[in-house]
């Protein structure tokens, strides 16, 4: 009987209350890095914002506006005519469907957010569901993606490619 009086019979355990406040700080946490991230990739896939320069959907001649540009992706000699070039770590793909003529797209696959992971006979090629998008217009030619790749903002001036603002 004396031990019923020592063990309260409402109220959670000290180790519940712990246990509920650690998840809900590595909660807070998680958000706050996933929401940066999905802010920017949602960023790369918006409408034009800077139509004096050279854009992705422009030619590829640039005229040495580089104000706002971001650091070089590439030189226009490394990127072959009729094909392209993955750039995994800025989540871009650079291709010259024609000769001088420069298009940039999100590297992320919209079937399930895949990477996309090469550039072959025409197509950027998604791995993961075997989806297969334009060089030129980034639209969906094969696979279950239901969605074309957005378009990215570069500018080229000279032989170099950087990603726009």
């Amino acid at each position: 009987m004396t031990s019923a009086s020592f063990h309260p019979a409402a109220g959670p355990a000290r180790r519940t209350v712990v246990a509920a406040a650690g998840a809900a700080g590595l909660t807070v946490v998680l958000a706050a890095c996933g929401g940066s991230d999905e802010d920017a990739s949602s960023d790369t896939g918006t409408a034009p914002s800077s139509p004096a320069s050279d854009e992705a959907g422009g030619g590829g001649s640039g005229g040495g506006e580089n104000a706002g540009a971001g650091p070089a992706l590439a030189a226009t000699a490394d990127i072959p005519e009729g094909g392209g070039k993955v750039f995994a770590d800025q989540k871009v793909v650079v291709t010259q469907p024609a000769a001088g003529e420069f298009k940039a797209f999100s590297a992320t696959c919209t079937h399930q957010g895949c990477a996309v992971k090469s550039v072959s006979d025409g197509v950027i090629n998604c791995p993961c569901h075997n989806s297969n998008f334009s060089i030129t217009d980034g639209s969906v030619q094969g696979g279950p993606a239901p969605k074309p790749l957005p378009a990215v903002q570069i500018t080229v001036s000279g032989d170099s490619i950087r990603l726009a603002g």
